[in-house]
């Protein structure tokens, strides 16, 4: 078995910079993602979370730096070609197509990570978009309007949509903001059963017993200044990282 200090990480960001006009946002951020890892991006509103992950899935491009994913350089890549080539995030704040059902929804997420031949017929996109509104608990409501779903039932449907672009990096995005305490689980559950699936999963959450229960490793991201991550596992005790940078705030965290 491959050491993970030597394992070829499945993302890697490299020095990573992102200003807007005077601001710095990110200043020289870099770490290191592996392939199956659960890995949680913690951190107080403004120290660049969001930011970060626009960087990744292509929503922004950064100034200086790379972003490398399964060996290739993304830098420049837009947020769509990143997309296909198995990129995918959720969003804190639902935004479904209010005038398609929950099903319908989950298609254009389908047909939008489609390349050429991979468009498949009607029947086919169907038995897809069930198997993944089952997986989420959500296949009862496949043809029913996105306008009647509960809040958990919109996260879960924002999950089920970029589970359909059959991502190899899924981005949480505080997926269980808002969400009362069995919510939250119903949601955490979610997630780790698609991390079992072999997906790498980043979450970003504020709420220290979900990231706990669910990440590997953790990064406090409260300044905007990381070096190049290689965290000890979570529950390991300790720190969870070892950073480069002196100026990288760390939290200390323990096993759940």
């Amino acid at each position: 078995m491959t050491p993970p200090e030597l394992e070829v990480p499945l993302l890697r960001i490299d020095a990573v910079t992102k200003r807007f006009g005077g601001f710095v946002a990110l200043d020289d951020v870099s770490v290191d993602i592996r392939p199956g890892e659960r890995f949680g991006l913690i951190g107080p509103n403004g120290s660049g979370k969001t930011t970060l992950i626009n960087c990744i899935s292509g929503a922004m491009h950064a100034e200086v730096g790379t972003v490398v994913f399964r060996g290739e350089d993304i830098t420049q890549l837009p947020a769509h070609i990143r997309t296909r080539r198995g990129i995918a995030r959720s969003f804190q704040i639902p935004r479904p197509f209010k005038s398609m059902t929950v099903a319908e929804n989950l298609m254009v997420a389908l047909d939008f990570a489609a390349i050429g031949d991979d468009f498949v017929v009607a029947a086919q996109r169907r038995d897809t978009v069930m198997s993944i509104l089952t997986q989420t608990g959500l296949a009862a409501k496949a043809d029913l309007s996105t306008t009647g779903l509960s809040q958990v039932e919109l996260r879960k449907m924002e999950l089920a949509r970029a589970m359909a672009t059959h991502p190899k990096l899924l981005i949480s995005d505080e997926a269980m903001a808002g969400l009362s305490s069995s919510e939250v689980d119903e949601v955490l559950d979610l997630l780790i059963k698609l991390a079992s699936q072999g997906i790498t999963i980043i979450m970003i959450e504020h709420i220290m017993q979900a990231v706990m229960r669910f990440s590997q490793r953790r990064q406090d991201h409260r300044d905007r200044r990381a070096g190049r991550g290689h965290g000890q596992p979570a529950g390991a005790g300790g720190l969870p990282w070892h950073l480069a940078s002196p100026s990288m705030t760390l939290m200390r965290v323990t096993a759940p």
